[in-house]
């Protein structure tokens, strides 16, 4: 497993846990040897107790370089560029990396979301490495190596669940490839596998993500348009999904997380011309950030010495993700703004990211903060938050970005 982070870590284990020697490949040396004393590095429901048990058992070791291996899984990140071009950069290594280890008969499966025939340019990268063996993007079904596409389709906070029970769609670049992967992973999902092309199986992916994202640009779009036509705009969607075939989504601060924030933008790269109602999207929900910062500035213009407690940094409920979270870009804003106090809360990390330590932001406990605070923004939805008494907010000016109060 190339690749020992929110997806990698889990499904190396779940591997493991059934009997399988796995090894976890990981840049980071802190990963590394938190995962060989037993440990999880990241937050994950109940991953701390199978990763102690599969290291305990010899099952899962991690390790900086890859070893042979019969099956090679890509888990690594995909981000997008500057100008929204997805960085296949980090997949690339990896195939660089695993190379020298091929032997004929071996199975390689990219798990990344990716964008559309990154999947070949794996067979064509391992096969630039390794010309003393055949790929299956020239040679077909006769390759020596078997290339495919599973990608991740599951949910932080319950992803040992999920990755086992939910259904995958597998993609090879040939029939064989996807025969091969589908082996490899019914060893342990129980959801149904359905088989496809490379092709197909990573635009599934993409497309997943955009529909989604599209949905909530719609219901963001709305609690918008309802702050300025003196609309509650919960009260609107509730009343409009009694519909029997409306259902809007709930609007938030933005849209985060380490896929719909940027798996719409791989297809917008593929096909700028064709892909107007995507492209809308995320431009809807990247501006919803600046939206909020705006409304904090107005409740600041009418207070004296402005403390807003800005709650939840995480870039959905009850989960210490921070990736592309809209509210860590909302508190960014506010403290290079200088002319507020903020009072960051987020239960679920024990420190700052690092930019918001380098404004010179504290972490600070949901008391301390709404104690001090004369404007208090709810940017996500935890637990802790949604439990808060309510008159303990009596005389604050309230933000509620998620509709919880």
């Amino acid at each position: 497993m190339v690749g020992l982070g929110y997806i990698g870590l889990p499904t190396a284990a779940i591997f493991a846990d059934t009997g399988l020697q796995v090894i976890g490949v990981d840049v980071s040396s802190t990963a590394v040897s938190t995962i060989n004393s037993g440990r999880a590095h990241i937050t994950e429901p109940d991953l701390d107790l199978l990763v102690r048990r599969v290291v305990t058992k010899g099952g899962l070791c991690a390790t900086l370089t890859p070893e042979p291996a019969d099956a090679f899984i890509l888990a690594v990140p995909t981000p997008f560029k500057a100008d929204h071009e997805p960085d296949v950069s980090f997949i690339e290594a990896a195939c660089e990396s695993i190379a020298p280890f091929l032997q004929a008969g071996n199975l390689v499966v990219l798990e990344s979301t990716s964008p559309v025939g990154t999947t070949e340019k794996v067979s064509e990268w391992l096969a630039r490495a390794r010309p003393d063996l055949t790929f299956p993007h020239d040679r077909g079904e006769a390759s020596d190596i078997r290339v495919a596409h599973c990608p991740e389709r599951v949910l932080p906070g319950q992803i040992l669940r999920e990755v086992v029970h939910n259904a995958r769609v597998i993609g090879g670049v040939t029939g064989k490839c996807a025969q091969a992967a589908m082996t490899l992973y019914k060893i342990f999902v129980q959801g149904d596998c359905h088989l496809t092309t490379a092709r197909t199986a990573e635009l599934a992916k993409l497309t997943e993500n955009a529909y989604r994202d599209v949905n909530i640009a719609f219901a963001n779009e709305l609690s918008v348009i309802c702050d300025g036509q003196g609309v509650n705009v919960w009260d609107l969607i509730r009343v409009a999904n009694l519909h029997p075939r409306v259902s809007i989504l709930q609007p938030g601060p933005g849209v985060g997380g380490h896929c719909i924030a940027v798996d719409p933008w791989f297809i917008v790269a593929a096909d700028p011309v064709n892909s107007r109602l995507i492209r809308t999207a995320r431009e809807v929900n990247n501006a919803k950030p600046d939206w909020v910062v705006s409304k904090v500035r107005d409740a600041a213009a009418q207070v004296d010495s402005p403390v807003v407690a800005c709650l939840g940094l995480a870039y959905k409920p009850d989960i210490d993700d921070l990736r592309e979270s809209p509210s860590v870009e909302i508190v960014r804003k506010l403290a290079v703004s200088g002319d507020v106090e903020i009072l960051p809360v987020e239960p679920h990390v024990e420190v700052l990211p690092r930019e918001l330590a380098a404004s010179g932001l504290k972490l600070h406990d949901l008391d301390q903060a709404l104690d001090r605070a004369n404007i208090v923004l709810l940017l996500v939805d935890h637990a802790s938050f949604r439990s808060v008494d309510r008159s303990r907010l009596d005389g604050k000016i309230i933000i509620d970005t998620r509709g919880i109060w």
